[in-house]
């Protein structure tokens, strides 16, 4: 079945399309100023050839009405005049025009006294090519006919009507010539951004799309594509080294785990079981530890940094029942907050900053909730020195007193912290307890509505 035209038109280059367009609009508008240049240049002439009739027909229609007038008729410019009776004989004319026929019949006479110039074949009164013929009233019940010979205007008209026909194709042609160069060239940034998009592979990922120096449309699309391209770049870069770093992670303790049961398989009668199932029960839970914090890791980088639901969240609760599970954390305020996102996520915010805290705290952990939506989390542990301060929120980040502590995570409890808050619309940050550290999470207080 063949394709409709329609389909065929839609298979069809942009550049084909455009021209196409472009050409089919000038040739319209061309056709419409051709027809109307001629027939405002045809009502000219012969708006011109009439009101010079009827100045020479008023002419001889006062001679007439004076009884002024000369046999033959005396005309200047070649205007033809018949001066009927009532009856319709032939009076007076000028030189060389028919005594005997008049120009006009009564009826045609009749049209032509109500202002109406009539075309006329000059022929039959042995005049060549035809005639404008204009009829004025005169006193007695006469008329005076004036016509004079337009074959020059409509052989002029013709001959602009010719020139017009072969013209306006040509043009036609001509600007769709032009408006194919001109097309290509506007593209031409285009086909440069496709020809960088196919020679950007997995082995070129931070190429670029060659960026236009003209600052239009196609200059902001690959400035755009660019950003799109580099974020694509860095969420590349952070997934493989998520997986180095987790397979590093995941190494040690499946080498311990082995390690653990090669030893008492090997050594059965001098194997401690009992030892050997708690060592392979604390690695398997540092495994499930790093499982859940990659799962939750991977949902968040799904959800592109928005919250897995968005309701209204009583954190002054959250924030109690977190501490309770802490018999080392005191809460030493806790006002009132509304905030809009997950509770869930929430909680394992604060669990994550509990548990560092705990774990480096020397005697005490303190939790604060401020009716202004701020939290703090303060130990009084060794504390972080500001330099590390903003690399420890990266992921696998572990500094070296936090690496020699067995009990210590895999370095993404702070990671965590902060892409939930940010997706909650928040910022955190660590400063000084002295002694200790403080970590200040600030999330937006939800609207009451």
């Amino acid at each position: 079945m063949a394709d409709s035209p329609l389909a065929w038109w839609r298979r069809q280059g942009l550049r084909f399309r455009l021209t196409m367009v472009a050409a089919a609009v000038l040739a319209l508008a061309l056709a419409i100023s051709a027809s109307v240049l001629l027939s405002v240049l045809q009502r000219a002439l012969l708006g011109t050839v009439d009101d010079s009739l009827r100045r020479q027909a008023q002419t001889v229609r006062v001679k007439a009405d004076n009884e002024m007038l000369t046999s033959p008729i005396v005309t200047h410019d070649g205007t033809i005049v018949q001066v009927l009776e009532r009856d319709g004989r032939i009076a007076n004319v000028t030189y060389g025009a028919d005594r005997l026929v008049p120009l006009l019949d009564a009826p045609a006479r009749q049209r032509a006294l109500k202002g109406e110039a009539l075309y006329l074949d000059g022929r039959p009164y042995a005049i060549p090519g035809p005639l404008h013929v204009v009829a004025v009233s005169a006193d007695r019940g006469r008329t005076v006919l004036a016509a004079r010979p337009i074959g020059e205007i409509v052989r002029s008209l013709g001959v602009a009507g010719k020139v017009l026909f072969v013209g306006t194709p040509a043009l036609v042609v001509l600007l769709a010539a032009a408006s194919w160069l001109i097309i290509g060239r506007t593209l031409r940034p285009i086909a440069a951004l496709r020809r960088g998009a196919a020679d950007i592979t997995h082995t070129a990922r931070s190429r670029r799309l060659p960026v236009p120096q003209a600052r239009d449309e196609v200059h902001a699309l690959a400035l755009t594509l660019n950003d799109m391209l580099a974020r694509l770049e860095e969420a590349e870069k952070r997934q493989r080294s998520l997986v180095s770093d987790a397979s590093h992670e995941l190494r040690s303790p499946l080498a311990s785990i082995r390690l653990q049961l090669e030893v008492a398989l090997g050594h059965p009668e001098g194997a401690d079981w009992q030892e050997t199932a708690e060592g392979v029960l604390e690695d398997t839970l540092r495994l499930s530890r790093l499982a859940e914090d990659l799962l939750a890791l991977a949902r968040l980088d799904e959800r592109g940094g928005r919250p897995a639901r968005r309701e209204p969240v009583n954190l002054d609760e959250v924030v109690r029942r977190c501490v309770e599970r802490y018999g080392e954390a005191h809460l030493v305020a806790c006002d009132p907050v509304l905030v809009t996102g997950d509770a869930l996520d929430l909680t394992r915010v604060l669990t994550n900053l509990l548990d560092n805290a705990v774990r480096h705290a020397a005697s005490k952990v303190e939790v604060a909730l401020t009716a202004d939506g701020v939290l703090t989390v303060t130990d009084d542990g060794p504390g972080i020195p500001p330099e590390d301060r903003e690399r420890v929120f990266d992921r696998f980040t572990r500094l070296d007193s936090g690496r020699g502590r067995d009990e210590g995570g895999a370095g993404l409890g702070l990671a965590i912290v902060r892409e939930t808050v940010r997706a909650h619309d928040g910022r955190v940050y660590l400063e000084d307890a002295l002694p200790g550290l403080r970590v200040v999470v600030e999330l937006p207080a939800a609207r009451n509505t």
